[in-house]
């Protein structure tokens, strides 16, 4: 018999603190002593990418720090749920418009790296990658190990990050060595990334049994079972993952009929002279 769930009390997590305290400390740090040398003339970092790359960490440290991370750990497995979509639908595309050409260019430049994601990048892959990635991390045996073991947490939270990361290049990516789709592939894109996960939400949605035994033996919280808890997960996956992904189909399609209809503009004009000025520095074209 399960004793009464109660909201846990703050625990400090200095851990995610060192971590998202690292990650801003980096950022700046390579503004400061790789910007000068490395960006165009007038091109170090705009106050979007700075406001993009402090919301993407603020996301990371919302959903890991108390009271997320001790309730997806103790308590709910719907919050982990909510745990994974978030750095991977929230986190991710977030920090990747706040990371400045240059600066991306600067941390693919080991030929080995920047090949591997370019390739991962493309249209099958990513999507293999996504959902490979999506199934297992919620695989029973992954689960029980991540719950289990603190360290295989993290490598899978990190995991889950960088891939979603690679994964959003085609629609965000601010270089165009790795380029973005066109509007129209990048809405069938962000489709398929939005129906494949149906498959394995629908066994945590109309699932008979639970999943996960390891929540079977923790008190839940919100008054849930722990087979209610598992399909609220399903809905998550599916329906929160699916709305996140359909407000940017809608937000590129928008996009895109606004630039068929008002054709070349100054501000799309600087754009691509911008990207020029960027390759011709690296010698990549005359």
């Amino acid at each position: 018999m399960l004793g009464a769930a109660h909201f846990p009390a703050w625990s400090p997590h200095p851990d995610v603190w060192l971590v998202v305290t690292l990650l801003g400390t980096l950022y700046g740090l390579a503004l400061v002593r790789l910007g000068p040398r490395l960006a165009p003339p007038g091109g170090l970092v705009s106050r979007a990418q700075l406001v993009w790359f402090s919301l993407g960490l603020l996301a990371i440290w919302i959903v890991s720090d108390w009271p997320v991370h001790d309730i997806a750990e103790k308590h709910n497995y719907s919050i982990h749920m909510m745990q994974h979509m978030t750095f991977s639908l929230v986190a991710a595309p977030l920090l990747l418009l706040g990371t400045p050409a240059w600066l991306l260019r600067w941390l693919l430049q080991p030929e080995w790296l920047f090949r591997t994601v370019r390739t991962l990048a493309r249209f099958l892959p990513a999507i293999l990658l996504y959902n490979l990635v999506l199934v297992g991390s919620h695989w029973p045996a992954v689960v029980d190990l991540t719950l289990h073991n603190g360290l295989a947490h993290f490598v899978a939270h990190t995991i889950i990050l960088v891939t979603a990361i690679i994964v959003w290049l085609p629609i965000l990516s601010p270089i165009p060595e790795i380029p973005r789709y066109s509007p129209p592939i990048q809405m069938v894109y962000l489709f398929l990334q939005s129906v494949v996960p149906t498959v394995p939400a629908s066994f945590l949605t109309f699932g008979s049994a639970p999943l996960y035994h390891y929540y079977e033996h923790v008190p839940q919280l919100f008054g849930m079972s722990t087979l209610d808890d598992q399909r609220v997960a399903g809905l998550i996956m599916k329906l929160g993952g699916g709305l996140i992904l359909w407000m940017v189909i809608t937000i590129v399609f928008f996009r895109w009929f606004a630039e068929e209809e008002g054709g070349y503009t100054p501000r799309r004009g600087r754009a691509v002279d911008r990207e020029l000025q960027e390759l011709q520095q690296m010698g990549l074209t005359n």
